[in-house]
């Protein structure tokens, strides 16, 4: 094991001499949220992509020029790479091996129990390692679970494959900006040997304007790290404002209050629903880690998967639920975004149905056959509540109660909560075709 501290924290960027990679790059998993944005990266400055994917849908679509998600200003991006031919798509396996680099987007996931599926990280590698041979560079990108790294390695001496330079380099990306973040944040890189974490640097330094060497294990921790961080800081605002409902205080008249002209409270996050398909398995990963010692991860989970039920419960409070109507608005994970995984939208839906008359959900993102257009929901219920804030939803006008936790809707909050409102909405639609409410 090589100590990282000798290579030191090289200053690199994409005019930088120092990065001379001309090799082409296959990315396995190469048309989903992590793949396809950091093959974008790569090919617009001069690097020579293969976005290898199972999906036939996908990969068609994406040598069309066009984006299976939502990501800015790839719209316009992806069809001129595809055009150059820099880029391209396959569900050719084969493209593995004529690679000098192969970034897989595979992680580790969790089991319903928060444990880390190792096999089925293992059985994926091995299609992948099947295809490789020595002399390839092979960074895994996705997060996995502490030491799966090492191991993975050791696996690939065992099958005669130790001559491949293994690294890991994390994704830290917030999805939707990753074409911004990957030019600007620096590039962590965690490898077993000097040749892999050189080669992995001369890589990404391609599109990062700095590489930080770590050992293999402090870079899946610090991945683990960031995403537990921010989900235990999103707990303590979601902590405190059931706190401040419980006893009749505005949360976020609070938070203006503690956080105007007051440095130490600018990370002092909003309220709101904590989901995706990283923040939860991660903080549960980082447990199963240190054995199940993790009680910060774990109140953390409490708080913000609770927050649905908390959120009910207050409702009933002051409503009768049974005899109501209720809308949902909003169901991907975050605002003005399109990916439903693990969104608690989901877990609101299903509580509701147990408490409430009917309950109709929509979203101008998500593709679901059981949501409803929002001008029929803004019509038929007699409550709202917002569940993901996307921005064409803030500046409608509602005849009803409309509850926001985060309170960037108008009409939303505390303040508005439990008051119609005199105006009943006229819905057309904007400018990209989404239904939008306005005041008559």
């Amino acid at each position: 094991m090589f100590d990282p501290s000798r290579l030191g924290t090289p200053q690199m960027s994409p005019a930088d001499p120092a990065s001379t990679w001309t090799g082409r790059v296959a990315i396995v998993g190469g048309c989903g949220h992590v793949g396809l944005p950091l093959g974008m990266a790569f090919a617009r400055v001069g690097v020579a992509v293969d976005l290898v994917d199972l999906s036939a849908d996908k990969v068609a679509m994406v040598n069309r020029g066009e984006m299976p998600f939502k990501e800015e200003g790839a719209d316009d991006l992806l069809p001129e790479l595809i055009e150059s031919g820099l880029l391209r798509a396959t569900t050719d396996g084969d493209a593995i091996g004529r690679a000098e680099a192969v970034i897989v987007t595979i992680g580790t996931p969790v089991g319903d129990f928060c444990d880390p599926s190792i096999g089925v990280f293992d059985r994926a590698m091995d299609g992948v390692l099947k295809k490789m041979h020595p002399g390839q560079l092979l960074a895994l990108r996705s997060t996995v679970f502490p030491g799966v790294t090492e191991r993975l390695g050791r696996r690939m001496a065992e099958a005669g494959l130790g001559g491949i330079d293994l690294a890991f380099a994390p994704e830290r990306i917030l999805q939707e900006k990753s074409l911004i973040e990957l030019a600007v944040l620096p590039q962590i890189i965690g490898a077993p040997k000097l040749r892999a974490a050189r080669r992995a640097a001369d890589l990404f330094a391609t599109i990062s304007p700095k590489v930080i060497f770590t050992t293999t294990i402090e870079a899946e921790l610090a991945k683990l790290f960031c995403n537990a961080f921010r989900y235990i800081n999103f707990a303590v605002s979601n902590q405190f404002y059931m706190l401040a409902e419980q006893h009749e205080a505005d949360f976020h008249r609070i938070q203006a209050a503690v956080k105007e002209d007051y440095p130490r409270m600018k990370a002092f996050a909003k309220p709101g629903f904590a989901a995706g398909p990283c923040l939860v398995k991660d903080t549960c990963q980082l447990g199963a880690f240190n054995h199940g010692a993790f009680p910060l991860g774990q109140a953390a989970l409490e708080v913000n998967e609770g927050m649905p039920y908390q959120l009910i419960l207050n409702l009933k409070k002051k409503y009768d639920l049974k005899g109501m109507t209720v809308g949902v608005l909003g169901m991907a994970m975050k605002t003005n975004n399109d990916d439903p995984r693990d969104s608690l939208s989901y877990k609101l839906r299903k509580v509701l149905m147990m408490e409430c008359k009917e309950v109709l959900c929509t979203d101008p993102y998500v593709d679901d056959v059981r949501l409803t257009p929002f001008a029929e929901v803004v019509d038929r219920c007699d409550l709202l509540i917002v569940a993901t804030p996307h921005d064409v939803y803030k500046d409608a006008d509602y005849r009803q109660p409309v509850i926001d936790v985060t309170n960037t809707v108008k009409g939303g909050g505390r303040k508005h909560a439990g008051h119609e409102h005199p105006t009943r909405p006229h819905v057309h639609a904007n400018g990209n075709g989404l239904l939008k409410a306005s005041a008559s």
